[in-house]
């Protein structure tokens, strides 16, 4: 059978809630972030992130939790065929916290929980078959049944010609040997473990641990003797992590010293949190190991994605991609505390986004002061909330189940819509930001933005207008672009996409360089929008300016959408086929061009509901066909 993945992960998956507060007791944190974790589970990710086909064998709950954990695995790119559905038990789940270097208490809630409850059921012959390597991991050793369903995944590997690599992975307390307050303790001895560790070492081709779980593993009294036991026992190549002062790896007789391995430096750089920090390394080990590479090779990257792990405060969220981990080992960091490089983190964020939208057509009707003008009245005004859902509804009707479609609403009158746009999970959604019209740019609702978009779902994206030309006032520019950075920042402080239109022709005449130098100065100011919304070129020039800009500036970046500016359907037609030239350009965002006309109408009672999901689809339809068929032409 073809080897079709790289390697299959075997055993724990759970969730991690990390305490957000930094130094201080588990007791005393106020906020936990939610994250995949389990050692199986973050190395499927942080191998898939690597560029590695992974795959996990593991069970989850039939709830909320379990279901986290398998769409994130998908959006990591893991295979979840393995990933078993248990409707008698829940979730396993972790509460940790930092509270000091190298201090990480945690506290395990795993009674009976579906993933320890893995048995020999689970795992399929034909789908290990198809893995060039199992990966088994030592607490999953801990339960008779899971034991006897990794035992089985190994002899199926070796029957098909997989390698078998064994993280040792000793947690103690999953052990039975350390109270329920001692989650952080790493090394109990115990004769039982060891016995039972002892029977997986010949079958393996690759051996990893800590210091202490090689002598766990080999039940030794000394690293050494660790070692030389376990050489006695298996010929697989051993790796032996030491933390900061990186590993070392053997891979033939022990010597009697040590560093007669295969040295691989660690690296300089903060400790902030080790946990998780092994699976890391693993992943980085394993894309080397399986890729041919030679074990000093595969070593470094092992250290170095172990770098990126302590110095960040999540487990797999936090492991570097493939292009992170080259830039890493080609560029370096001028920081010590590689979470304050800024280049890093824009590499990870942007390697990391939830979701792909190569192409997107959004129906904006964020307006608040539009549709207040058209309003009128208070009696009028009252019912704009309802014409928003009304445009929600016109927008699922024109995407009629597919994807790249979107829309803009807002959190003044448009509550409703959120949460109708937000019941199916198919459309993108922006909200603004800036308070409508202001020039200096000021925020909607105050300027606290952090504690506003913590509430915000994960999946919505911060959109914030500004009236910018690159011929202002030095100072109104200076102001403007403090507040758009401002926004920026915060946004990638909560981990939340952010757009930012531009809209220069308000303020001063407009030539075909002139957005591409207001974008060079935001960029110049630190500003990697997710996306940009600008409006339509005149020429294919002023496209092409843009195109460079971007390019050189931030060629992570997910590209533009179109604004309307009210233009009548024919001239979007007309500017639509302009901008389709631009590499950057990816699709538009259009208001009032779409629901001006059916607003006031509706607004006034004058149509009624239907007339006005009508209406409103028939403009968004139009204007999604005419940019679809550039794509047409350009395919002919």
């Amino acid at each position: 059978m073809d080897k079709t993945l790289d390697l299959i992960a075997i055993g724990r998956s759970l969730i991690d809630l990390y305490g957000q507060q930094i130094g201080c007791r588990l007791e005393d944190v106020g906020s936990f972030a939610k994250s995949v974790g389990g050692c199986p589970a973050n190395i499927a990710i942080g191998s898939a992130r690597l560029g590695l086909k992974s795959a996990l064998i593991t069970r989850v709950g039939a709830e909320q939790m379990g279901n986290f954990i398998r769409e994130q695995l998908v959006r990591e790119g893991v295979c979840v065929e393995g990933v078993h559905v248990d409707r008698d038990r829940l979730t396993g789940l972790v509460l940790l916290a930092v509270e000091a270097e190298g201090v990480s208490p945690m506290t395990f809630y795993r009674s009976d929980c579906a993933d320890m409850a893995l048995d020999e059921s689970d795992v399929d012959e034909a789908f290990i078959a198809r893995a060039r390597a199992v990966v088994v991991t030592g607490t999953h050793f801990s339960r008779p049944a899971a034991a006897a369903a990794q035992a089985k995944a190994i002899a199926l590997a070796r029957k098909h010609g997989g390698k078998v690599a064994f993280d040792v992975d000793y947690r103690p307390n999953l052990w039975g040997l350390a109270g329920h307050e001692a989650g952080f303790e790493r090394y109990v001895k115990s004769d039982v473990v060891s016995s039972r560790l002892k029977t997986v070492l010949p079958d393996c081709d690759l051996i990893v641990g800590t210091e202490e779980e090689i002598m766990v593993a080999a039940g030794s009294d000394s690293v050494l003797d660790a070692l030389k036991a376990i050489r006695a026992l298996s010929g697989a190549t051993v790796v032996l992590k030491r933390g900061a002062r990186g590993c070392i790896v053997y891979d033939g007789p022990i010597a009697d010293d040590l560093e007669a391995g295969i040295v691989g430096q660690g690296f300089p750089i903060e400790v902030f949190n080790v946990l998780g920090a092994g699976d890391a390394f693993m992943s980085g080990f394993l894309r080397g190991w399986l890729r041919g590479e030679s074990l000093a090779t595969c070593a470094t990257w092992a250290n170095a994605c172990g770098a990126f792990a302590v110095s960040r405060l999540l487990c797999s969220p936090e492991y570097p991609t493939w292009a992170e981990l080259e830039h890493f080992l080609i560029h370096g960091s001028r920081e010590r505390a590689l979470r304050k490089d800024a280049q890093l983190n824009h590499i990870h964020w942007a390697t990391t986004r939830r979701r792909a939208w190569p192409q997107l057509m959004a129906l904006a009707i964020d307006h608040r002061l539009q549709l207040e003008e058209l309003a009128g009245d208070d009696e009028a005004r009252a019912r704009i909330p309802a014409f928003k859902v009304l445009a929600v509804r016109a927008a699922r009707r024109v995407a009629a189940g597919r994807p790249g479609f979107g829309m803009l609403l807002d959190d003044k009158y448009g509550r409703e819509a959120l949460f109708e746009a937000g019941a199916g999970k198919d459309l993108w959604v922006a909200k603004p930001i800036e308070a409508p019209g202001s020039r200096p740019l000021e925020f909607e609702f105050g300027q606290d933005l952090g504690s506003r978009l913590v509430e915000w779902p994960v999946d919505h994206c911060v959109k914030v207008l500004c009236f910018y030309h690159p011929d202002d006032d030095a100072a109104l520019k200076r102001e403007q672009t403090e507040t758009l950075v401002t926004a920026f920042e915060a946004a990638r402080k909560v981990g939340r996409e952010i757009l930012v239109e531009i809209i220069a022709s308000k303020s001063g005449a407009i030539g075909e360089d002139t957005v591409a130098r207001a974008l060079a100065e935001l960029y110049e100011a630190g500003l990697k929008p997710d996306w940009w919304k600008l409006e339509p070129q005149a020429s294919v020039a002023a496209w092409q300016a843009i195109d460079a800009v971007i390019a050189t500036r931030d060629p992570w970046c997910r590209g533009v959408v179109v604004l309307g500016l009210e233009a009548p359907i024919e001239s979007l037609r007309d500017s639509f086929a302009v901008a389709r030239t631009a590499a950057c350009v990816r699709g538009f965002a259009v208001g009032r061009t779409i629901f001006a006309v059916p607003a006031k109408g509706w607004l006034h009672g004058e149509i009624d509901d239907e007339e006005a999901v009508d209406s409103m689809a028939a403009k968004f339809g139009a204007l999604v066909e005419a940019w679809l068929s550039l794509d047409e032409r350009r395919a002919a």
